[in-house]
């Protein structure tokens, strides 16, 4: 039972702040605890399954979030250019123009990608087809389009670690306006 007026949704918000800034890894009980504002017991009466079902519950919760705003709405757009506006623009409000690593990619990078790997791929290659799809009802044939829809997860992705390593979220800013012109590119 959660704490009088917390939210699930809210847990699992701090939950993946925890796990952004310390790595699933690092996620000690300590700083979920301190986090959440829960003590241990409640922690794993919510999450019987301890640290692995918080993480993929917040992986889950992440999907959710991507599915509604950028994978739904990519599949189903009549209009490449407005849909791909949308998705940087909600790419860039995700991840705090740079400043807020993907936590999905921080997953994959780290030990425990094995446990969440059907997770880690499914987001990524949901994304990667989702953009396809709208790519290839612009013109694109199909080889094109999945290469620019695989360019674009690179670039995102790639932009995030950078703009987080230099300390710089310009970095990230400049290659989200740069692959807006990439992705609506006339075919070559």
């Amino acid at each position: 039972m959660l704490k009088r007026g917390v939210e699930r949704g809210e847990v699992l918000r701090a939950l993946g702040e925890v796990f952004r800034a310390h790595g699933y890894e690092g996620a000690s009980l300590t700083l979920i605890t301190e986090a959440t504002g829960l003590g241990k017991g409640s922690l794993y009466h919510l999450f019987p399954g301890g640290k692995e079902q918080m993480a993929a519950e917040v992986l889950a919760e992440i999907d959710r979030w991507f599915e509604l705003h950028i994978f739904a709405p990519l599949r189903t757009a009549d209009d490449p250019a407005r849909a791909i506006a949308a998705m940087i623009a909600r790419v860039d409000q995700y991840f705090h123009s740079g400043d807020r690593v993907c936590l999905v990619g921080m997953v994959a990078l780290g030990s425990a990608r094995d446990s969440f790997a059907e997770a880690v791929d499914g987001y990524f290659a949901r994304w990667q087809t989702a953009l396809a799809s709208l790519l290839r009802r612009s013109g694109l044939t199909n080889s094109q389009a999945q290469r620019r829809a695989e360019d674009a997860l690179l670039t995102i992705q790639g932009a995030l670690v950078l703009a987080r390593a230099r300390a710089d979220a310009k970095i990230f800013r400049r290659a989200l306006s740069d692959l807006t012109a990439r992705l609506l590119a006339p075919p070559a």
